[in-house]
C-alpha cells in the first residue's frame, strides 16, 4: 500500500450538505410561518428574514470556526466551557433573561436573543474531547471532571426549564465516554442516579407529567397536552407517500403550534410526504457520515473526539426531534439542527460544521484511502 500522505483538501460533500439543509429549512420555514407571520406581525417573511440573517451570521462563524487551530481549541476548552456556563447563568438575572412559554432559555443582547444551551452542548463536547485525548473514560477516577462539568451544565439547563436539551447532552456524553472506553459496569453505575433522578423530575414538574401521559394517550386530552401531538399525527397522516405539495400544508393554519420550529419535520412529511422525510434523513445521514469519517482521519486524538462529539450531537438532537414529531417520545421542545426556525442553533451548528470541516482540512491521511472514502 503506498502510504505517502497528502493533505485531504476541503469536504465538499460535508459543506454541500450542511449549506442543502439551511437553504431548505428556509423554504420550509416559509412554507410553516408564512401564514402565522402575517397574524402576528402582517409580513409573510418575517420569520424568512431573521433565518436568513442568520444565516449570513451563520456563514461567517462557519469560516471563522473552519481557520480555528485545534491546538488553541484544546487549550482553552475549560476557558470555554467557563464561559458557557456562565451564559447559561446569566439566563436568570433580571433584565438580561428572556422568558418565552414559561422559560427563561434566552439572553436579551439589545438588538436580538441568543440562546446559551445551543453554545453549551458543543463546549462540553470540546472539554470532554480535551479530557479523553489525554486519558480515557475507562476508570472513574477518570472521569470525574467530565461528570462534574455535564452535572454544571445540566443543572442550569434544567432550571430554565428545558428538560430536551438536558436529555439530548446527556445522551451526548454518554456517548462520548463510550467511544473514550467507558465499560459496562462504569455505564451500570451512572445509570442508578439517572434512573432515580428521571421520575422525580417527571413528577417535580406537573406539566412533564401531563405531556408523558399525553404521549401514552394523546386523544384522552384531544384539545389539551395531547393537541400537539395529535395535529402532528394529522399532519404525518395526511402527506402519504409524496405530500400534499409544497406550500399547501392545512396544519400550519394555526392548527399545529411551533410549526416553523420544533415541528418543522410535521410540516415537511405534510407537504413533501414520506418521500421528502426520507430525503431530509437521507442528509443529515451524510452529514453525519462524513463526520465519522473525519473523526476517523482525524491527525490527533483531540482531533478525532471534537469531529466525533459534532457528529454526535447532531446524530442525537436529529433523532430526538423526528422522534417527537412522530410520536416516538413523549413531546418535547427540541429544534431540528439547521432547518428549524432559530438563530442561535443555525449559527452553533453550522460553527460546529466549520470546525469539522478545518479538522478534515488540516488532516493527514495515506493517499491510497482517498478512494475509500
Amino acid at each position: 500500500m503506498d502510504e505517502r500522505r497528502t493533505p485531504l483538501i476541503a469536504d465538499k460533500t460535508l459543506l454541500f450538505t450542511a449549506l442543502t439543509l439551511a437553504l431548505f429549512g428556509i423554504l420550509m420555514q416559509y412554507s410553516a410561518s408564512s401564514y402565522i407571520a402575517v397574524q402576528q406581525t402582517g409580513d409573510a417573511f418575517f420569520y424568512v428574514k431573521k433565518q436568513a440573517l442568520a444565516l449570513v451570521v451563520a456563514l461567517v462563524a462557519a469560516f471563522g470556526a473552519s481557520r480555528l487551530k485545534t491546538q488553541l481549541l484544546k487549550k482553552f476548552s475549560l476557558a470555554l466551557l467557563a464561559v458557557s456556563v456562565v451564559l447559561l447563568a446569566l439566563v436568570f438575572v433580571p433584565g438580561l433573561g428572556v422568558e418565552k412559554y414559561g422559560a427563561t432559555r434566552w439572553l436579551n443582547l439589545g438588538f436580538t436573543t441568543f440562546q446559551p444551551s445551543e453554545l453549551a452542548k458543543f463546549a462540553l463536547m470540546i472539554f470532554i474531547a480535551a479530557r479523553l485525548s489525554e486519558r480515557s473514560s475507562r476508570r472513574f477516577r477518570d472521569m470525574v471532571q467530565i461528570l462534574i462539568a455535564t452535572l454544571a451544565v445540566c443543572a442550569l439547563v434544567m432550571l430554565e426549564p428545558n428538560m430536551s436539551i438536558t436529555m439530548c447532552i446527556g445522551l451526548c456524553v454518554l456517548l462520548m465516554l463510550f467511544i473514550g472506553g467507558c465499560g459496562l459496569k462504569q455505564f451500570a453505575v451512572m445509570a442508578i442516579p439517572v434512573v432515580v433522578a428521571v421520575p422525580l423530575l417527571i413528577i417535580a414538574e406537573p406539566y412533564r407529567l401531563k405531556r408523558l401521559l399525553a404521549f401514552l394517550d394523546p386523544w384522552a386530552s384531544p384539545l389539551g397536552e395531547g393537541y400537539q401531538l395529535i395535529q402532528s399525527y394529522y399532519a404525518l397522516g395526511s402527506g402519504g407517500w409524496f405530500g400534499l405539495g409544497l406550500f399547501n400544508s392545512r396544519q400550519k393554519y394555526m392548527f399545529l403550534p411551533f410549526a416553523e420550529s420544533d415541528f418543522i419535520f410535521a410540516i415537511i412529511g405534510e407537504e413533501l410526504g414520506l418521500i421528502g422525510c426520507i430525503f431530509v434523513i437521507a442528509l443529515f445521514c451524510v452529514l453525519i457520515w462524513r463526520g465519522i469519517v473525519i473523526a476517523m482521519r482525524a491527525r490527533d486524538r483531540f482531533q478525532t473526539y471534537v469531529a466525533a462529539g459534532v457528529s454526535i450531537v447532531i446524530a442525537v438532537q436529529t433523532l430526538l426531534n423526528i422522534a417527537v414529531v412522530s410520536g416516538s417520545i413523549p413531546p418535547t421542545g427540541l429544534p431540528m439542527p439547521f432547518i428549524s426556525s432559530g438563530g442561535s442553533s443555525l449559527v452553533v451548528f453550522a460553527a460546529a460544521v466549520g470546525l469539522l470541516e478545518g479538522i478534515a482540512r488540516n488532516s493527514q491521511i495515506p493517499q491510497s484511502f482517498h478512494k475509500m472514502y
